[in-house]
């Protein structure tokens, strides 16, 4: 197994460093089961990021223009994917939202904090149940361990599998957006964002577009 670390210092800084990293060390093979069955990943073994400023804006990828490659996180989609990371509203065509898992549970983790103290391992936001595995398409993100450690709250994320061109850069940004809540409502700072994966991967039609951002032939 090739366990990989990265450092970053920010969102995009960290969305970049997985995918140059990734076309040297990632693992290619042919899904048997999951989306896009049939096609090609490459694939981290299992990879763990820490990035010291997830607040820094912009949140999402700065792609350089004279790269000609769309931003994989379209403008004002963040703002829109919240609900479905914070509340338990779901559309009639989807089996479930992060959401809601999540939401009871971040009041909960608020509530621990400001009145219990800083001082616990407890407050783990969890998402999924036992019966998830028989979904066509069980959660990708699994957990949302948190700690107050300086007057900082910081989070611990994994994901059981996570695309890394799309889903990576939002999927954060998102979860940075839900941190900045939690730390003011507790009142504390906002802190870093650790988030690992055995499954971040590329999927094979946008390889030719990491090679570019990249800058790899």
């Amino acid at each position: 197994m090739d366990l990989q670390f990265i450092q970053a210092r920010d969102l995009p800084d960290a969305w970049f460093q997985c995918v140059y990293t990734i076309l040297d060390h990632g693992q290619e093979y042919v899904i048997d089961r999951g989306s896009f069955t049939g096609q090609k990943r490459l694939e981290f073994d299992y990879l763990t990021v820490q990035i010291k400023y997830p607040g820094t804006r912009p949140l999402i990828p700065d792609i350089p223009p004279t790269l000609g490659i769309p931003n994989p996180v379209a403008e004002g989609y963040v703002e829109q994917y919240l609900p479905y990371l914070m509340t338990s509203v779901k559309q009639p065509n989807e089996d479930y939202t992060y959401g809601q898992y999540l939401e009871p549970q971040i009041q909960e983790v608020i509530r621990m904090y400001k009145e219990e103290g800083y001082g616990t391992n407890q407050a783990y936001m969890t998402v999924g149940n036992p019966e998830a595995i028989y979904l066509n398409d069980p959660p990708c993100l699994r957990g949302i361990d948190t700690r107050i450690r300086d007057g900082l709250l910081h989070f611990f994320v994994y994901f059981r599998s996570w695309d890394l061109w799309n889903g990576f850069p939002a999927n954060l940004a998102a979860i940075q957006y839900l941190k900045e809540y939690m730390a003011q409502e507790i009142g504390v700072g906002d802190g870093e964002i650790i988030a690992a994966s055995k499954g971040l991967h590329l999927y094979d039609y946008v390889w030719e577009l990491a090679k570019l951002r990249a800058l790899k032939k």
